[in-house]
């Protein structure tokens, strides 16, 4: 059967400032001015607060709703000698806060009990055989670390076996929330604008700044290389007070003296100084991830955690391992759902499919490769006989979460963002989900165009790239959702070579030329091109840096690339 091939991508350029905003911003060179008019910054003041982020309120952190009546009760609870459980997610983001919340309670004298429930035989949040497996080993508090918002059966649970539960989460909180100790969470009514896009982890260290305030003690700065790692992992918007929290996690982690997060560099082949958003999206921040979508994430965790560097370098090669075989299953579970989706005439307006063969742990990552390919919100399940769980991921246009709430009859639990969710369902109800699923996304983008595009900043000849165009680039950083990397469009260049590398050759290495200038560029899980190889391509990328034998080279990662003419 022939596969459906992905539409071919729009390409957006942007367009151009206007001179009455490039008067406020002409202390910078053009082409920053036209960066930042792109990323919505008008005036001189905005950009300077762009381009060298500082923390929202250094007093503020008990601004996030729940934070005060969290630490009033953690106060408690370690000057008493209380047992503390912190209960942590098995994503990036969950192992990242468990770590931080972990780290920074122990600094307190409190020695917390971990707990991050296994993805596929417990799922996501808290749920009640591990609530009595802690209440068994003495605990009275329970910390969340990026779930619990939507978990209101399982904390009255926990109240009546004398647990007080504190949620630190930051999911898109229900209607009527649980009854918890304290409900932190930066999406709920009245805190700051510049919280409401932090991940757990940035939750959770908001929270241990002001816990350590109240105790008059100052939390150790280190920290925020997990606030780095499961911010950039977790895929969390690069504004507010993100930029600053992530600016300085990369900086202390590019200098890091934690032996697990050595190990973890040395693994995925990156030296100190060699940090940034991109490596923590693609190199570290999957194999954080890779435990807790093959197996158990607990070997993330004690990796995060560990004291030693033998017992750190045996605990980075297996994260390795497993990242390879996670890689491994998702192009396999991806070809897959393209030959599904080859026999439809047309292309439903969400798509919806699974099998008892998909595993739980990647269901998500197919699930964002179909919606960037096809350009539809994409609901990908593991079916099983009684019960079927399921990732989702959606476009601008379409609220996936909202879809759920319009269906929550349904499900067994369900919870997420706009863009991304999951949900449980018994297995016998998916065909009803599928129908009314399929209904809400027909009604809400009815009349829609729903075709990819890549949003583009600037058309630029190859031979204007110099070195005032880099530093522009750097000085963006970092980059994420809200803050992408700068993407640009050069046409009609000149091919001097081309050749497919990687082991099945799906990777292109192009030898690329404009007036004396020749630049090397990849071209990651490229289109095919036509045979011969044309002799001049337009093309849209980003600017890279490779780093070998100590040494830096531009290089243009390829985004898409089309035949001049």
């Amino acid at each position: 059967m022939t596969t459906r091939q992905p539409p071919r991508r729009l390409w957006n350029v942007a367009p151009a400032a206007p001179a009455d905003v490039l008067r406020p911003l002409g202390r910078y060179p053009p082409l920053m001015a036209q960066l930042l008019y792109n990323r919505g910054i008008r005036s001189a003041a905005d950009a300077e607060a762009f381009l060298d982020p500082q923390p929202h309120d250094s007093g503020g952190s008990a601004q996030i709703p729940g934070a005060e009546a969290a630490v009033a009760r953690l106060v408690e609870a370690v000057r008493s000698g209380e047992t503390i459980a912190v209960y942590g997610d098995f994503d990036a983001d969950g192992v990242t806060s468990s770590a931080l919340l972990v780290e920074a309670l122990t600094g307190l004298g409190a020695r917390p009990i971990t707990y991050i429930p296994h993805r596929v035989t417990e799922g996501h949040g808290l749920n009640l055989p591990a609530l009595q497996s802690l209440h068994r080993q003495g605990v009275g508090i329970i910390v969340t670390a990026d779930c619990g918002v939507s978990d209101a059966a399982e904390v009255a649970a926990a109240a009546d076996l004398g647990i007080d539960v504190i949620i630190t989460d930051h999911h898109s909180p229900p209607p009527v929330l649980p009854s918890a100790a304290a409900v932190v969470n930066p999406k709920l009514p009245g805190g700051p604008d510049a919280y409401r896009v932090l991940a757990s982890v940035g939750v959770a260290f908001k929270l241990c700044e002001s816990l350590y305030r109240a105790l008059g003690r100052n939390l150790d700065p280190s920290l925020l290389e997990f606030v780095a790692l499961g911010t950039v992992a977790d895929v969390a918007p690069m504004g507010g007070e993100n930029r600053y929290l992530v600016s300085e996690g990369l900086k202390r982690l590019n200098r890091t003296e934690r032996p697990g997060l050595q190990a973890l560099l040395e693994v995925a082949d990156l030296k100190p100084g060699e940090v940034d958003s991109e490596s923590v999206g693609y190199r570290l921040g999957p194999r954080i991830n890779a435990p807790g979508r093959i197996d158990r994430a607990e070997a993330s965790f004690q990796l995060l955690t560990a004291s030693s560097h033998e017992e750190a370098r045996a605990l980075a090669q297996g994260l390795d391992s497993k990242n390879t075989e996670r890689q491994q299953l998702t192009r396999a579970t991806v070809a897959k759902a393209r030959e599904a989706l080859a026999g439809e005439s047309e292309l439903p307006p969400i798509l919806i499919l699974g099998d008892a063969d998909f595993s739980a742990g990647i269901v998500g990552l197919v699930a964002g490769l179909l919606r960037e390919e096809y350009y539809r919100p994409a609901v990908v399940y593991q079916r099983g006989p009684n019960e079927t769980r399921a990732s989702c991921r959606s476009i601008p246009e379409f609220s996936v979460i909202d879809a759920l709430r319009r269906c929550d009859d349904l499900f067994q639990r369900y919870g997420g963002h706009a863009q991304a969710a999951g949900f449980t369902i018994a297995t016998h109800k998916l065909p009803e989900l599928e129908e009314r699923l399929t209904a809400i996304a027909r009604e809400e983008l009815d009349g829609k165009r729903l075709h990819p595009s890549i949003a583009i900043d600037a058309e630029i000849p190859l031979g204007r790239i110099d070195g005032a165009a880099i530093r522009a680039v750097r000085q963006l950083a970092p980059y994420g959702v809200g803050n992408p990397q700068p993407t640009f469009l050069s046409r009609n260049v000149e091919v001097l070579d081309v050749r497919g590398v990687g082991a099945d050759g799906r990777h292109l290495r192009f030898k690329l030329r404009e007036g004396p200038v020749v630049w090397t560029a990849m071209a990651f899980d490229a289109p095919r091109l036509p045979q011969p190889a044309p002799e001049r391509i337009d093309l849209v990328f980003n600017l890279s840096i490779d780093r070998w034998d100590g040494r830096e080279r531009l290089r243009l990662n390829v985004v898409d690339l089309r035949v001049t003419g």
